[in-house]
């Protein structure tokens, strides 16, 4: 555990923060992570290569919907933003935080009020058509869902998606391009929540140490970069970051 005080000197001698975040801000939530040890974790209950890979889903994507419409949408419309997230949106209405870097898909930043978010996988919120690129809401998609299973799109009756990266897709180049910008551009980089160990998201944060940033790790189980980092948190974020932002004279 890093000392408190050497945390609060390395956010007041900082300029211009960027945080990236993980599937554990989203936990302290009320979502699953996905690799997260236990059971509560989603691919201890949920086979990856079916319910998650590109192929599977244009294959048969009644995999995919039937998971969205048992598990994914009662979690989106149950887990309210934490004080994690909602602190990140307010050092960015003061100008310190400059964006977040997202691997969530479930717009938990955005509905705290983050203006600025890089989202990495995409954002499950969004649903599209593949044909006619028709958009839909998740609870449209949901609704959908209510009279036939795979849905299709209202308009064309062509195959309907989510707006995220399946396995087997490449992460969206403009938001990777300028992820890797902020990250170099930066003097702080807060990593939240976050195993650092699927890639290429996980080489922003050591983008940023490479570039001259102080590193800033806050996750419940050690990470590969923990070694590089100057400061190493494993308390819950949505207990940090409010009492970190108090300390800073921050609070809201």
């Amino acid at each position: 555990m890093t000392d408190w005080d050497y945390l609060v000197q390395l956010f007041r001698k900082s300029k211009r923060w960027v945080a990236f975040t993980g599937a554990g801000i989203s936990a302290e939530s009320g979502i699953p992570t996905y690799r997260g040890s236990g059971e509560a974790s989603l691919w201890s209950k949920y086979d990856p290569d079916k319910y998650a890979r590109i192929d599977s889903f244009l294959d048969d994507p009644t995999y995919y919907w039937s998971f969205f419409r048992d598990e994914r949408y009662p979690q989106l419309t149950s887990a309210p933003p934490n004080p994690a997230h909602h602190t990140l949106a307010h050092w960015e209405s003061l100008g310190t935080l400059v964006c977040v870097i997202t691997q969530n898909i479930d717009g938990l930043h955005r509905m705290a009020g983050s203006k600025d978010v890089i989202e990495l996988h995409g954002n499950t919120q969004r649903i599209y058509c593949m044909d006619c690129q028709a958009q839909y809401t998740a609870e449209e998609a949901y609704q959908r869902l209510q009279v036939m299973m795979p849905p299709d799109c209202e308009k064309c009756g062509g195959r309907i998606r989510p707006d995220v990266v399946f396995f087997g897709e490449m992460l969206p180049e403009g938001a990777l391009e300028r992820a890797y910008k902020e990250a170099g551009d930066c003097d702080l980089m807060l990593s939240i929540g976050s195993s650092l160990v699927v890639y290429p998201a996980a080489d922003i944060p050591y983008q940023a140490q490479r570039s001259g940033a102080a590193l800033v790790i806050i996750n419940r189980d050690p990470t590969p970069l923990d070694v590089i980092a100057e400061a190493v948190i494993h308390d819950p974020a949505g207990e940090v970051l409010p009492k970190l932002s108090g300390t800073l004279g921050m609070e809201t």
